[in-house]
């Protein structure tokens, strides 16, 4: 009804605003919902917004066109405030409309038509699969399920993709970890000296070498010193960090052909090992945490079909490439970059940043009319360079959006948990979830604006206190179950119970607040943030609670009962669409 009571409100301004300036009857009409309760439920700032083409007094105008608003059933009152806004008052009954329209659109309360069942496509997560996902990784997983069920609520027809990188240096840093971990166990000891400290370190490299060697024996054993055969040493005390980092990369790289020649074609055998091994393991995680994918885009088979060349050579004919040092650039300083960039190196191989632009091609030429990434913060640098590429491909870059999320920081009692990856020494989802529970993991991820810091409390995250948001929001939705089953009637009755006892402050608060939804919905689809909708869940558990607390529900008037509990059901079925946003479950008992 608050969508109804708006457009109702705008029709009521238009028809003055005829009355009052014909010429500026076209004018797009603003209703909002003032921020302090006194100044009414809806205001217009019409007036001010026509006052400088109007060449009139805003305050002047807005009486003009008070003077000629039509009278409405809807509207108990009118008045001007401030500089020039019209404030509206409405009547009980309109504002109680709302728990009807709840009981009788039930989960499709809220639900918007904005979309126009557009295509949209939301790439998220996509990290390189070379070990569990850890904590920072969750926030991203959960922002973007989120976001997709917020986008399929506004009437988006939403694809979520995953982009597995399959096709780069980290993969074969990992199959080379795995492999190295591997000759260690044939050898029955470990060998520091061929394992490099720069390499995967983790428990689940281990595991996976331990899998090899109980499927395959000693199949892929190859001596030490061919493995070391050519490599560069570990670098000396004398070099400095920024020498020393270099030489251990290159002794990786160094290690990686080795590898690749002593192996042979079984090479390909080890490396699609781990990436099936780590794809599942990061497929079953995020299934666990609720977190759905409709594709798994792989990065291989941009090389397979030859979308990479054949997008080079676009960008070729079109002049936006140029040679330089035997490498191919592209010209991303005239698209805003601060540098042009490699996108073919001296030696013939493509670099990542090239595959990323077949990528985005191809996520063109699939027909989405909207394109959204979720990135990581780090990566904010990377956004003109990717646009830039678009343009250059003579596609429009406003179809491309990136939202960004920082890493979340998790706290276990005040001390802060390191999250790396290549060193093994990190918190993953699967173990956050299983001290927290899904969802708080969900709830607590999306706390925050997406591209806001956040500080994982794990000992708030684990509480049963009013202070723990999630904990906050699920207790009022298993109250009103409570109630429901205490009062022991048949639910769909409601939808037609007399409202009309309901009229105390509180109780028109808490259906005002019920009334927000469906814009908070819309506000939060326009914006990418579902952080909204958790704040409205936390407001209106709130207002929940207060009026629980101070007034009987249950009384022994069957008409004043079956209204509060009307009011109660309705806000229990917007608590449950809320959640189903945000991936979060509602029990119905604590």
């Amino acid at each position: 009804m608050s969508h109804d009571l708006k457009s109702h409100l705008a029709d009521l301004m238009r028809v003055a605003l005829q009355s009052v300036a014909p010429a500026e009857a076209d004018t797009t009409i603003h209703i909002e919902r003032p921020k302090q309760a006194a100044h009414g439920d809806f205001s217009c700032n019409l007036a001010m917004q026509l006052a400088r083409s109007l060449k009139r007094n805003p305050r002047q105008l807005a009486e003009l066109l008070l003077s000629e608003l039509p009278p409405s059933p809807w509207v108990s009152k009118a008045e001007i405030a401030g500089a020039g806004f019209i404030n509206f008052h409405l009547p009980p009954t309109a504002k109680i409309q709302v728990v009807r329209d709840v009981l009788e659109q039930v989960e499709d309360f809220g639900r918007s038509t904005s979309g126009g069942r557009r295509k949209v496509l939301v790439e998220f997560v996509s990290a390189n699969p070379t070990g569990p996902l850890h904590v920072g990784h969750g926030r991203g997983a959960a922002y973007g399920g989120s976001l997709c069920k917020l986008l399929a609520f506004a009437g988006w027809d939403v694809t979520s993709e995953y982009y597995v990188n399959d096709a780069g240096r980290q993969m074969d840093i990992l199959a080379l970890s795995t492999w190295l971990r591997y000759l260690e166990l044939c050898s029955g000891k470990a060998t520091p000296s061929l394992f490099p400290p720069n390499a995967y370190q983790g428990d689940y490299v281990r595991a996976m070498a331990s899998q090899l060697l109980t499927a395959h024996g000693e199949r892929y054993r190859r001596t030490a010193s061919d493995v070391l055969a050519g490599t560069p040493g570990l670098p000396g005390a004398e070099r400095t960090d920024a020498e020393a980092a270099q030489q251990r990369e290159a002794q990786l790289d160094a290690l990686i052909v080795n590898a690749k020649h002593l192996l042979g074609e079984e090479w390909q055998y080890v490396h699609d090992f781990v990436l099936t091994e780590q794809l599942a393991d990061c497929r079953g995680d995020l299934e666990e945490s609720g977190v759905h994918f409709d594709v798994w885009f792989s990065e291989q088979s941009l090389f397979a079909t030859g979308m990479v060349a054949r997008c080079v050579e676009r960008l070729e004919k079109g002049g936006h490439l140029y040679v330089q040092d035997g490498a191919r650039w592209f010209r991303s300083t005239t698209f805003g970059d601060e540098k042009d960039r490699v996108i073919q190196r001296d030696n013939g191989f493509y670099t990542y940043f090239a595959s990323d632009i077949a990528y985005h091609l191809n996520k063109y030429e699939r027909g989405f009319q909207r394109i959204i990434n979720v990135w990581g913060a780090d990566h904010h640098g990377y956004i003109p360079r990717v646009k830039g590429a678009v343009s250059a491909l003579g596609l429009d870059p406003e179809v491309l959006e990136v939202a960004l999320v920082q890493f979340a920081v998790l706290y276990r009692s005040g001390c802060k948990a390191s999250m790396s990856t290549r060193s093994g020494d990190f918190v993953t989802l699967r173990t956050l979830r299983a001290e927290v529970g899904n969802d708080a993991c969900r709830f607590f991820y999306v706390l925050r604006k997406s591209d806001q810091h956040l500080d994982f409390d794990l000992d708030l995250a684990k509480s049963q206190s009013n202070d723990n948001p999630v904990y906050y929001v699920q207790y009022a939705h298993a109250r009103v179950r409570s109630l429901l089953a205490l009062w022991a009637g048949e639910p769909q009755v409601l939808a037609g119970a007399d409202l009309d006892p309901l009229g105390s402050a509180r109780e028109l608060a808490l259906a005002a607040r019920l009334g927000e939804f469906p814009e908070v919905v819309e506000a939060a689809a326009d914006d990418l943030a579902p952080h909204l909708i958790a704040f409205y869940l936390r407001d209106l558990a709130a207002e929940f609670h207060s009026h629980y607390n101070a007034e009987r529900i249950l009384v022994a008037d069957p008409a004043i009962r079956d209204a509060r509990i009307a009011l109660a059901a309705a806000v229990g079925q917007v608590i449950r669409n809320g959640m189903a946003i945000l991936g979060v479950s509602c029990p119905e008992s604590m």
